[in-house]
């Protein structure tokens, strides 16, 4: 709330030039160096009077620059001092070196704090590791289980970069194969442009030789920068299809023909990256 007059002085405390003067007036002016002072209020004072410190509005009132005692002052009485506090209620700023890590909120650092020209710094890093095994025949694109990673971004101008290796066998190394996408929520964000494009970041035929029963594992890696616009949590996955059914089965972390005896690992990585 803005304030009516002038603004408080934030811990300016003041002692009033000496009033000598008691001539039998209730009405005096505060000054501090011989220049008119203003307080913020009438309980941000100490008034010692005859040695007797004096109890806001009760024993005396202030407006703009002067004080007004509830009695008139008779001669003898003694005006001992009168300090002005300033705005004892309000922190102000911090001293330089005063605010520790211990005083700032978790969370309360955001990407919008920073100033302008600081962007492209990394806030977080969030990983999934899947050590062990999966396959599908799926002709419809479906989630690899054990192959995400959620993470809930502190702004909303954040980009999110994901990477990422699968190591993928397949059926079959000739007609067969398999198609991966790469998706937040249910939506595919990376897509080819072809005309007959199928796959989003990678198409994997079986790597090694061209005997069918030589089922080699081959890595699909990917990498991309998104734009989510969101500070609510986001889960990237990856998705699988092959192209013709049990035919064209894929495997994760192993080959169809050593079967789960010989076992790799697959990892996606999410970094907010502040906008």
């Amino acid at each position: 709330m803005s304030y009516i007059g002038a603004s408080p002085i934030v811990g300016n405390f003041q002692v009033c030039d000496a009033i000598s003067v008691v001539n039998g007036q209730a009405a005096y002016t505060l000054q501090v160096g011989g220049a008119n002072a203003f307080p913020e209020t009438v309980n941000n004072m100490i008034v010692s009077v005859n040695g007797v410190i004096q109890k806001p509005t009760s024993s005396y009132t202030v407006s703009g620059s002067t004080i007004t005692f509830t009695s008139n002052l008779v001669t003898g009485d003694v005006i001992d001092f009168i300090q002005i506090l300033g705005s004892v209620l309000d922190l102000g700023t911090p001293s330089d070196n005063t605010v520790t890590t211990a005083k700032i909120a978790d969370g309360a650092v955001t990407a919008a704090k920073f100033a302008s020209g600081v962007g492209g710094k990394v806030l977080q890093v969030l990983s999934t590791a899947k050590t062990n095994t999966f396959s599908s025949t799926s002709t419809s694109y479906t989630d690899i289980t054990g192959y995400s990673v959620a993470i809930t971004p502190s702004s909303s101008s954040s980009k999110i970069f994901i990477q990422g290796f699968l190591s993928v066998s397949v059926n079959s190394w000739n007609t067969n194969g398999s198609y991966f996408q790469l998706v937040r929520g249910s939506t595919n964000i990376l897509t080819s442009s072809g005309s007959s494009a199928n796959g989003s970041f990678s198409y994997a035929h079986e790597a090694g030789s061209e005997n069918a029963s030589k089922k080699g594992i081959a890595p699909a890696g990917f990498c991309f920068l998104d734009s989510p616009s969101s500070t609510s949590e986001i889960t990237y996955k990856v998705q699988g299809k092959t192209t013709s059914g049990s035919n064209g089965e894929f495997y994760i972390n192993y080959n169809g023909n050593g079967g789960t005896n010989y076992t790799t690992t697959s990892v996606i990585t999410v970094m907010e990256v502040s906008g």
